[in-house]
């Protein structure tokens, strides 16, 4: 139930004390812009509020796991998830600007095998709330980049899968020159076709 001192729904956004809530093109994925309080001081925000952020996504989360990358200019990490034990994530950067994307891999979607992408900054503060029964990718473009993310279940390295982040079936508009600078692993991740994915959720 929403607050309507507090809450609203304005053309297309979920708008809150603390935060904007905006539906991108595949709906369950949220962009969220928090309300950032400045003066020659400084700046505050609350960078996570656990009741707006449910009433905004319309679902209950627990997340249980918090996790910290750095990444140099034109690493890209990705596209990354586990077939069992699913994660929702919550994502944020601290430092620098990466382009972010999600994945809609839940079979029965009728937005499977489409994507997402945003802009992720220190300078915008923005996040992006990736449910579960998604692949979640970024590539870095600033010099480096500390990347934050909360998630709903635990990390299982036996469940993880890799989907090829230029997969032609996807398309995937990365804004980058040239190859990016990836992992083993990640330079071997399979074609959406040929990748197990999430036939229940």
């Amino acid at each position: 139930m929403w607050d309507a001192a507090c809450n609203s729904y304005r053309n297309g956004k979920f708008e809150s004390c603390p935060m904007i809530a905006t539906q991108l093109e595949i709906p369950e994925v949220f962009l969220i812009q928090p309300k950032v309080f400045g003066d020659a001081r400084g700046f505050f925000f609350e960078s996570f509020n656990l009741r707006e952020f449910q009433h905004a996504i319309g679902q209950h989360v627990s997340f249980v796991q918090a996790n910290h990358s750095r990444s140099a200019r034109q690493v890209l990490r990705g596209l990354h998830y586990q077939i069992r034990q699913p994660q929702g994530k919550l994502v944020r950067v601290v430092v620098g600007e990466v382009y972010d994307v999600a994945v809609d891999l839940r079979r029965m979607s009728p937005t499977f095998g489409q994507w997402v992408g945003e802009i992720l900054s220190a300078e915008n503060k923005k996040q992006l709330w990736v449910p579960a029964g998604f692949a979640h990718g970024f590539v870095v473009l600033s010099e480096y980049a500390d990347f934050l993310y909360q998630t709903t279940d635990y990390w299982a390295p036996q469940h993880e899968r890799c989907i090829l982040w230029k997969d032609s079936a996807l398309g995937i508009d990365w804004p980058i020159d040239g190859e990016p600078i990836l992992s083993e692993k990640d330079m071997q991740g399979l074609s959406l076709k040929a990748a197990e994915v999430y036939e229940a959720l």
